[in-house]
């Protein structure tokens, strides 16, 4: 099969012919039809440590199922439409067998440097963690899923009640994501900054009740003149040095700060200030299977639109390239491999 290869720090994607996967006893194989390029893709193949030379990236992804373990044969079959959880479980661990199988002390994670991921023409998923595709519901949805499903992780963590003031910082797939589960679970004031024009029109349409440019507004005024007062919850879904203490400084009395953004990177920030306000900070990361259920659902009632967060869409010939100009400032969000 082809997949693009990660192969050195700095350096490209690579198209190379790899050998298909082949499934264990309680695996599946999947024909790849969508898979989205994530930043912490971008992250791992610009910054140290890296990945293990030879890595085949891509966690977000649908597909159709083409090869069945016999554990999983009555489970699954030939055929079907699915989605799938980013890592492989033991399966019989209480994390595992609760929804949180990224906890799984035996996890192996697809496409970050465990099991190849669906930078590929095939990918080999756990059975426990896939999930059938609503028939409402396509591969590029699908495929979304996996974004979509960090955004709900987060909003639920941020322990919103009804009304909440919510400020995101960042409009790239996760904060888009984070914008649309906060609106759909209450919030009266969701204001998103973000520079880039293109993202700030995707956020309007996936809920945000505002919008501001932090390079011409100051975000804690115009939050203020907006909601008539500071947010309630805060949303760090950018990942650059620098952003932590810039959501101290914005928070309030008592705030509660929710760090989604991957920061690869030493951060600073200055505890007095937090300790001061006596503010929450609560870092986050991934999903619990019923999150995965969850939006599935809700994209299958047609409760939720997510399509409009896939701004271009290569083949994976064009892959290599199309990664290569997101790690530059774009006004892109999310580039889709369709093979």
């Amino acid at each position: 099969m082809q997949a693009a290869v990660f192969r050195a720090l700095g350096k490209p994607l690579e198209i190379a012919e790899l050998p298909e996967p082949k499934p264990g006893p309680s695996d599946l194989v999947l024909r790849v039809k969508s898979c989205g390029i994530c930043g912490s893709d971008l992250h791992a193949a610009s910054l140290p440590p890296g990945l293990p030379a030879g890595s085949v990236m891509g966690h977000e992804f649908a597909g159709e199922v083409v090869e069945v373990g016999r554990d999983a044969a009555s489970r699954f079959r030939v055929g079907e439409r699915v989605c799938a959880l980013p890592y492989i479980g033991c399966g019989h661990c209480h994390a595992c067998l609760s929804g949180d199988g990224i906890r799984c002390a035996q996890i192996v994670p697809t496409g970050l440097g465990g099991s190849p991921g669906a930078y590929a023409e095939f990918v080999m998923v756990g059975a426990a963690e896939t999930l059938r595709l609503p028939e409402a519901v396509g591969y590029s949805e699908g495929a979304l899923v996996e974004p979509l499903s960090v955004g709900l992780h987060a909003v639920h963590e941020g322990r919103l009640s009804p009304g909440a003031n919510v400020l995101v910082l960042g409009a790239g797939p996760i904060g888009l994501a984070t914008a649309l589960w906060a609106r759909f679970f209450g919030a009266r004031t969701v204001m998103v900054s973000e520079k880039a024009p293109g993202r700030r029109a995707l956020a309007e349409a996936f809920g945000a009740s505002h919008v501001i440019d932090p390079a011409s507004e100051m975000p804690g005024l115009a939050f203020a003149n907006a909601a008539g007062g500071p947010p309630d919850v805060i949303f760090e879904c950018v990942g650059v040095p620098g952003m932590i203490q810039q959501c101290v400084l914005l928070a309030p009395a008592r705030g509660r700060i929710i760090v989604v953004g991957v920061c690869m990177q030493p951060d600073m920030i200055f505890p007095a200030f937090a300790i001061v306000k006596e503010i929450s900070l609560r870092f986050v990361v991934g999903y619990r299977r019923q999150d995965f259920q969850l939006t599935l659902d809700m994209l299958a009632a047609n409760r939720i639109a997510a399509a409009q967060m896939v701004t271009d869409r290569v083949n994976l010939a064009q892959l290599p390239a199309a990664f290569e100009a997101l790690k530059q400032p774009t006004t892109q969000c999310k580039v889709m491999l369709e093979i």
